[in-house]
């Protein structure tokens, strides 16, 4: 039917520039565009080209599809089906790209439109990986409407420089014990309603390396999301598809001092939310981003902070520049702690499980770094010695001539009394 396509350049008398035009095969319709030129040789070759285009395939028309069309569109065939979470950033990005350029068209979402946007979010003081965590369900979106050929092509989105590969160090960093006692001794200054609550929570992050969605959530309750599982030798956690990050259920084993802390609950009290904190629906978990905020004030309270410069962005009244405050300790520095303390007791393999990474790497990366000032504190005895053996083996004949006694060999000894200065052990 494609192949029945010709297409005409013709002169309308009102216009400038020469049209062509085509009867649509299937509609009947006669389509008609500028070319763009008034020479007829030029307008004969732009007419060839759309030709072609219309034969092939090629071509689409710009569409019309209204923006607002186009998300709930998008919100009910796609983003519903996803994670709840998913939902959440997906709608959170599309607000802040409503709020800045206002498209009224899907197709008028250009990468032109798309750079100034970028760029206007940095204006406002966001961060490189805030932004990027952003445009990830930007381009995940645009994507979905190309498959759908609701566009022709998705608009270039560019990673933020520090976000495209080069800022994987972690944003904060694991806390101490003394931080720990700090922010517990802290929690009923912050949480006056049921501080022992939050207290328990926060043992329990200290003590399991559970990401705090994952502790809320976790419960006594055999068919829940997360659940313990004190069937066998040793206590477990339970996690169904739904609630895992990998989306497979899985057994996963614990460590042994949060094994023994939920083993102490009363057997009579292992009813419900594992730490009882619901948010507006009885029974229900309260919501992550809130209790993210309370960890991060208790904090605050504490005076624990995990990096001078990864805080609220704010402007500085005597420079007139924006500048970022310092970041406060929040639930997933506790996590971070938990990793490196275990990342002295175990084999990364194990650490793996231990904090449900899906990749090696980022155990490796993340965690068993931190331990390079205790693997050097370790390598300490053995450097000096090979410092001693090439300063042995380099040692001036006229060294052991002089230091000799009765015509004996010098010994390791005698030569450590003559090491050059920087070298004795």
């Amino acid at each position: 039917m494609d192949g029945q396509i010709k297409v005409h350049v013709v002169k309308f008398g009102d216009r400038p520039n020469l049209m062509m035009r085509y009867v649509d095969p299937i509609s009947g319709k006669q389509v008609a565009r500028s070319t763009g030129t008034s020479r007829k040789r030029d307008a004969e070759r732009v007419a060839a080209k759309w030709e072609a285009e219309l034969r092939e395939g090629r071509y689409n028309k710009p569409s019309r599809l209204e923006w607002a069309e186009f998300v709930e569109r998008y919100t009910r065939e796609r983003l519903e089906t996803l994670a709840p979470r998913t939902l959440l950033a997906a709608e959170t990005a599309f607000n802040h790209l409503e709020r800045i350029v206002g498209p009224k068209l899907l197709a008028s979402v250009t990468s032109d439109v798309m750079s100034r946007f970028s760029a206007s979010m940095i204006d406002e003081g966001m961060k490189p990986t805030t932004l990027a965590s952003h445009q990830r369900p930007l381009r995940a979106a645009f994507n979905w409407a190309v498959r759908m050929g609701l566009m022709d092509k998705a608009p270039r989105i560019d990673k933020p420089k520090s976000a495209a590969g080069i800022d994987r160090s972690m944003r904060g960093r694991p806390i101490t014990g003394e931080e720990f006692d700090r922010m517990l001794a802290k929690v009923p200054e912050v949480r006056k309603l049921e501080p022992e609550k939050w207290e328990r929570l926060l043992q329990g992050l200290w003590l399991s390396g559970l990401r705090l969605g994952e502790a809320l959530q976790l419960s006594w309750e055999a068919d829940a999301p997360i659940t313990v599982n004190l069937e066998g030798k040793h206590p477990k956690l339970r996690i169904w598809a739904a609630a895992q990050k990998s989306k497979r259920d899985a057994l996963l084993p614990i460590a042994p001092e949060f094994g023994e802390f939920l083993l102490a609950v009363p057997e009579a009290e292992r009813v419900g939310l594992v730490f009882g904190i619901e948010g507006r629906i009885p029974g229900e978990p309260l919501d992550v981003q809130v209790a993210s905020r309370m960890v991060s004030r208790i904090g605050k309270r504490a005076g624990v902070v995990v990096a001078q410069d990864g805080g609220r962005i704010k402007l500085d009244k005597k420079t007139g520049l924006k500048v970022a405050g310092p970041k406060f300790a929040g639930a997933h520095d506790c996590r971070r702690a938990f990793g490196t303390r275990w990342s002295k007791r175990v084999m990364p393999a194990v650490l793996k499980q231990l904090m449900r990474h899906a990749s090696i790497d980022t155990t490796m990366s993340y965690y068993v770094a931190h331990n390079a000032d205790d693997v050097a504190a370790d390598c300490g005895p053995v450097l000096v010695t090979l410092q001693v053996t090439v300063a042995w083996k380099r040692a001036s004949p006229s060294v052991f001539r002089s230091r000799s006694r009765g015509g004996k060999s010098l010994s390791c000894n005698d030569f450590l009394e003559v090491l050059p200065h920087g070298l004795e052990p």
